[in-house]
């Protein structure tokens, strides 16, 4: 293999683990019952890639020639949030979840950052993005004190209207709170959230940052670097793995921005990994409980997968999964534990293969590394050898 390109569409995930009820996340089904909200629901064309045919898989047709291979992941690792799923998909498990926050920060943590930052602040307590910084962002156009929060993952998120607090100052005040979470404190990320007043609206920019913890240790990105070949880097992956193990990043604006790039990257010449995050499923749909947007958002990647198919080089094989599930039926707006899908697609791979359940979302690392001779991941186990055309 020359090139895999790994999308990950994120919080797709395709129904409860048996261990959810653990999480507060009995019965959740993303990607089932966005299908059932959603009457007009068309995905031809990850129908025809197989995506209806997963184990588990609702409210999806099945196809009789799929044109990919399958299968259905469970998480190994302790958690629900973003850096835990795409650790774990690059090989690392995560046995201790990331600190969270539900009540908001210590007193004297935050009465610290203040003095850091030479501002007071907002909130402070776990709330929807969208919702706090309604509630909140006329006081903070008011005084100029940034607004903190949390949810049920493990992040320190910083809203600020950039008309208020520049760009460049709110990236300096996250990297003094990344600087500062540390031991008992430490969050898994800490994420700049800046937004824009608009004929009345406060509209979120794509000028978003994540500050990350570094990875625990060597990913599927560092073998494939350390291989000689290049880990081309689309959207947040540079962010979720702090930088480690990529040699070129490319920042996107929205999933059909990361599409478009993925696009380009693949009408490029060179071996290696192209790793793309598709955040808006997530951060526009899932978190906001908006099953019909969602659906919508879906329809609009199926609508220009066969683009990504043309790109392809001979030798090249797409993956696409997720990292996790965020039902927008489910309570509160929090992601949700869940299997998630696998396809495959390549002119030198098997088509219309059953992966059936498998125990990891390291297995997708293992079989990377496999497919581009790099050396193994630490966790998950190759099914690539299920895949080699004969």
């Amino acid at each position: 293999m020359n090139r895999v390109v790994l999308i990950v569409l994120d919080s797709l995930g395709i129904g409860a683990m048996p261990d959810a009820e653990n999480y507060g996340d009995a019965g959740a089904d993303t990607l089932g019952h966005i299908a059932a909200s959603k009457t007009d629901f068309s995905i031809p064309n990850l129908i025809k890639m197989g995506l209806g045919n997963i184990d588990g898989v609702s409210n999806i047709a099945k196809e009789e020639n799929p044109a990919g291979s399958f299968g259905r992941l469970g998480e190994r690792s302790k958690g629900k949030d973003t850096i835990t799923g795409h650790w774990e998909i690059a090989g690392l498990l995560t046995e201790v979840p990331f600190q969270t926050f539900p009540d908001g920060f210590p007193k004297e943590f935050m009465k610290e950052f203040e003095a850091a930052i030479g501002r007071e602040t907002l909130g402070n307590y776990a709330a929807s993005g969208t919702e706090i910084i309604e509630k909140l962002g006329p006081e903070h156009e008011k005084t100029g004190r940034p607004i903190i929060y949390t949810s049920a993952d493990s992040v320190f998120q910083i809203a600020v209207n950039t008309a208020v607090i520049p760009l460049e100052e709110l990236y300096q005040i996250c990297e003094t709170a990344r600087k500062m979470l540390i031991g008992d404190l430490q969050v898994g990320r800490v994420i700049a959230r800046p937004y824009i007043l608009e004929n009345g609206k406060r509209i979120r920019t794509s000028d978003r940052k994540d500050y990350a913890v570094s990875p625990t240790g060597k990913t599927l990105l560092d073998h494939v670097k350390d291989s000689g070949k290049k880990v081309y880097a689309i959207g947040k992956i540079s962010d979720i793995f702090n930088g480690q193990g990529v040699t070129t990043s490319v920042h996107t604006d929205s999933n059909q921005d990361g599409i478009t790039k993925t696009i380009e990257a693949l009408r490029l010449d060179f071996s290696g990994l192209i790793f793309t995050n598709l955040v808006d499923f997530d951060s526009k749909y899932g978190h906001r409980r908006d099953p019909i947007g969602y659906g919508r958002c879906i329809e609009e990647f199926d609508r220009r997968l066969p683009e990504i198919l043309e790109a392809m080089k001979e030798e090249d094989v797409l993956i696409l999964c997720a990292d996790h599930g965020n039902d927008p039926v489910h309570s509160g707006w929090d992601h949700t534990r869940e299997y998630v899908p696998v396809l495959l697609y390549g002119k030198t791979i098997k088509s219309g293969m059953n992966l059936g359940t498998r125990k990891a979302y390291a297995d997708i690392g293992a079989t990377i590394a496999e497919m581009l001779s790099a050396n193994p991941t630490v966790i998950g186990e190759s099914f690539f050898q299920l895949l080699k055309k004969i």
